[in-house]
């Protein structure tokens, strides 16, 4: 393990950190609401930290995967605690467990929360509450290679440690280079969202904010019944969209731009990722209307539409109370709760691609018992998946599991209601945000002890990074010299 490039990428991280600051710094100036200290206080400690790190010449500059894997993990947990800071030094947020909790939701684009009064907060706080979704969408480590490629070499180790999906590659020959295009994506796609929602009626202000949080897929909202709040038809149908485009892979807007239309709508991962959207829509929409939740077919369509989108992206905005409606509705959206959106997206949960190979590997080996001569090949897009890469999947399902349960099992000792513990621990694991009962829409997790804040928090963490990461700090193997 080369210590001294690890703690001087976790350096660079903290001065990016520090430099996405400036966004709220500047609207707290505007607004004057008092939180203008918390975020200097919070920007003179990060820099205060970061420049030890920066003053040291590590011999070899390489990033080899140890160091990549030990730079995401403990980036992620530095970056959650600093960015509680202003929580806590503002009283915005008195408890520095539940500051903490709050600043992983938000870098990890859970939007779990433990606010239940959210509308009295200063402009400031609420704008890097859902600024963090946005810096955290895309990675705050692929951020910081996008604006200080002087990471070292291997940078690419980094961003194959903190991608979401199985498969990592550039779209481009330059690591910089790809890192900025994708930026460029998402920054473009927020800014029409923004403009898109100020015509829909939602004045400056409150559409940056949403937007920050629908395309980081995160789902905090500066109002305390969410997007619910504005009763708007145009609203919700906007947001839906962008959800959805949101939880689809960022390389494959690259297409596009190239004028190569045929490639994006042949990839075998969005078609599926809109099949289940679509599915899963009709299903309880036909559910809702069954059932006589709903009286007409446009009212069930506009929120089913958008809870699904919401549940599967991952986002967690509500415009409804899911924890009402029947049963079978409720088990889907737990179901799409699991699975979330595609590779390369701002999405949470197992992943679409993962669910592709997954499957495609277990109806290979049923055909390998039937015809145990033959040879099958998993493919996905067309292109042959390797061994290993099928082998990591099934390793990440078991994996998985492991942390699932052991989550249930911590949080259990709440004494809560099965329904309760469990979705928690789904909705913090997979980044969704709300679960069911106490942890519906209509709820938060203010009344879990320190205990189960903490863990929630580290399943956040565990959540966003794809879990290896963050159990491999434990191994003894990744500390050791090469």
């Amino acid at each position: 393990m080369n210590l001294k490039i690890v703690l001087r990428s976790l350096g660079m991280l903290l001065v990016c950190e520090c430099l996405t600051l400036l966004v709220p710094t500047i609207t707290a100036l505007i607004y004057k609401d008092g939180d203008l200290s918390s975020f200097i206080f919070t920007m003179f400690i990060l820099l205060a930290c970061a420049i030890p790190m920066l003053l040291i010449k590590p011999k070899d500059k390489n990033i080899y995967p140890k160091e990549g894997f030990a730079i995401v993990a403990i980036g992620w947990l530095l970056i959650s605690f600093f960015g509680a800071l202003p929580f806590y030094f503002s009283g915005a947020i008195p408890s520095l467990i539940d500051a903490f909790f709050e600043s992983s939701s938000g870098f990890t684009t859970t939007g779990s929360t433990i606010l239940s009064e959210i509308e009295s907060l200063p402009h400031g706080i609420l704008l890097w509450r859902c600024f963090t979704h946005w810096v955290g969408g895309m990675g705050i480590l692929l951020l910081t290679i996008a604006l200080l490629p002087s990471m070292g070499m291997g940078s690419m180790q980094v961003m194959k440690a903190e991608s979401p999906g199985p498969i990592v590659g550039k779209i481009v020959p330059k690591l910089g280079s790809t890192a900025k295009i994708l930026y460029g994506i998402y920054l473009c796609l927020t800014l029409l969202e923004v403009v898109c929602l100020m015509l829909a009626g939602m004045n400056f202000y409150d559409a940056l904010l949403h937007s920050f949080s629908t395309v980081g897929t995160g789902g905090f909202s500066n109002r305390n019944i969410s997007v619910g709040y504005y009763d708007s038809a145009l609203i919700d149908g906007i947001i839906t969209v962008f959800m959805i485009l949101s939880g689809i892979n960022f390389s494959l807007y690259y297409f596009i731009l190239k004028g190569n239309l045929k490639s994006f709508w042949k990839d075998q991962e969005l078609r599926l990722y809109l099949f289940i959207l679509s599915a899963a829509t009709i299903l309880i929409m036909f559910n809702l209307l069954y059932t006589g939740y709903y009286d007409s077919v446009g009212t069930a369509f506009r929120y089913t539409s958008f809870q699904v989108a919401s549940v599967m992206t991952t986002t967690g905005y509500m415009t409804a109370d899911y924890n009402l409606w029947p049963m079978f509705s409720k088990i889907l959206l737990l179901l799409i709760m699991f699975i979330g959106g595609c590779a390369g997206s701002t999405a949470g949960g197992i992943k679409i691609s993962r669910i592709l190979i997954g499957f495609r590997s277990i109806l290979y080996s049923f055909k390998r018992i039937i015809h145990p001569k033959a040879c099958y090949v998993v493919r996905l897009n067309d292109k042959k998946v390797d061994s290993q890469t099928v082998m990591s999947v099934t390793n990440y399902f078991f994996v998985y599991m492991f942390v699932f349960f052991t989550g249930v099992l911590i949080i259990s000792i709440n004494n809560f209601d099965a329904a309760t513990t469990i979705t928690s621990v789904i909705a913090t694991l997979n980044n969704v945000g709300p679960g069911i009962e106490i942890v519906g829409p209509a709820g938060n997790f203010s009344t879990f002890s320190d205990l189960s804040k903490f863990t929630f928090s580290l399943l956040m963490i565990i959540g966003r990074v794809e879990i290896y990461p963050i159990l491999l700090l434990v191994l003894p193997e990744l500390w050791k010299k090469n």
